[in-house]
C-alpha cells in the first residue's frame, strides 16, 4: 500500500522517489513495485538461510567440544553442517588429531583447514565420526545421502567407535519422511539402474524411484565412486526399517542405501534461539 509523505513514497518500508510514483507510465510503476517486492522476498530467504546456517554451526561446535580431544582419530562427514565441525576442530588447535574423509568435499575441507589427512588403509579404527543427516527419527534411524556420499559415509561410520550426528532442527522428526520428502538415496551400479528401479516399484517395496539428475551437467549425478543414485520416494510411513534396509541392499546392482540403522545413539540439533538440543539413547 502506498502512502504519500513529502518527497517520498513508502512501500513495505521501502522508499520510492515521488517522481517515479507520479510517473504516468504505469508500467514503470509496476516494474518498480515488482522489483521491491522481489528484493523483500530475497532478503527474507537470506535471513531464513542464515538462521539455518547458525543452527548447523551451533550443533557442530557443541559436538566437537564434547567429543574431540588431543590425539583423536576422527571421521569427517559430508554436507553443509560438516564445514562448521572442521572449522571448530581447527579453532581448538588440538594436537595429533587425524582426520579421515567421507567424500571429495570433506577431503578438501580437511586439507584447507591444515588438519592431518588420513584414510582407512592407514587409520582403519576411528574414535568418532561426526556427520550430518537428512533426517533422524525417534528411534535414531537416519536417512543420509542427499549429497550423494552415503557409501563412504557408512563405511567410515562403521569403522568408528561412535557416530555423532549434527544437524539443524529441521532434520529431527518422529518418523522418516515427515520432513525429508526426497526419498531414500540408493547408490547403484550404472548398468543396473533400470532393473533396480523396476524392482523398487514392484509390490515387494511399493516405492517411487527416480534417477537423480545432475544440475550443472547433462545426465545423471555420478558419485565419488562412479555410480548413479536413485531416490526412492515413499508416501506412507516406513515399517520395519531395519528389514527394509536389508531387502533393498540385497537387490543385485545396489551398492548401498541411505538408510542408517542402529549406527548412532546421539544427535545434536541446533535451535533457532542459539541453543543446542542433544538427544541420546
Amino acid at each position: 500500500m502506498f502512502t504519500s509523505k513529502s518527497k517520498i513514497i513508502y512501500l513495505n518500508s521501502k522508499l520510492i522517489p515521488q517522481n517515479i510514483y507520479n510517473n504516468k507510465n504505469n508500467n514503470l510503476i509496476r516494474f518498480t513495485i515488482r522489483n521491491i517486492l522481489q528484493n523483500n522476498n530475497n532478503n527474507n530467504n537470506n535471513n531464513n538461510k542464515m538462521s539455518l546456517d547458525n543452527c548447523k554451526k551451533v550443533a557442530a561446535y557443541k559436538a566437537v567440544d564434547d567429543f574431540v580431544k588431543d590425539g583423536c582419530k576422527i571421521g569427517i562427514g559430508s554436507g553443509s553442517t560438516i564445514k562448521y565441525a572442521v572449522d571448530r576442530i581447527k579453532e581448538l588447535g588440538l594436537k595429533n588429531v587425524i582426520c579421515v574423509p567421507t567424500s571429495f568435499q570433506s577431503t578438501q575441507l580437511i586439507v584447507e583447514a591444515g588438519l592431518e589427512l588420513s584414510d582407512l588403509s592407514r587409520t582403519p579404527e576411528l574414535d568418532i565420526t561426526i556427520d550430518g543427516a537428512d533426517e533422524v527419527d525417534k528411534d535414531f534411524n537416519l536417512i543420509k545421502g542427499g549429497g550423494g556420499c552415503q557409501l563412504q559415509e557408512k563405511i567410515v561410520a562403521y569403522s568408528s567407535k561412535k557416530l555423532v550426528i549434527v544437524a539443524d532442527h529441521t532434520k529431527e522428526s518422529t518418523e522418516l519422511g515427515e520432513n525429508w520428502k526426497k526419498g531414500i538415496p540408493i547408490e547403484v551400479v550404472p548398468m543396473a539402474y533400470v532393473p533396480v528401479m523396476k524392482k523398487l516399484e514392484s509390490s515387494s517395496f511399493s516405492l517411487t524411484p527416480k534417477l537423480r539428475m545432475a544440475v550443472n551437467k547433462a545426465g545423471p549425478v555420478v558419485t565419488d565412486n562412479g555410480n548413479f543414485i536413485i531416490d526412492a520416494q515413499f508416501s506412507k510411513p516406513l515399517s520395519n526399517i531395519p528389514q527394509l534396509a536389508i531387502d533393498i541392499k540385497m537387490i543385485p546392482g545396489v551398492v548401498e542405501t541411505g538408510l542408517f540403522v542402529n549406527m548412532t545413539k546421539i544427535a545434536y540439533f541446533g535451535q533457532t534461539d542459539g541453543t543446542c538440543k542433544v538427544k541420546s539413547i
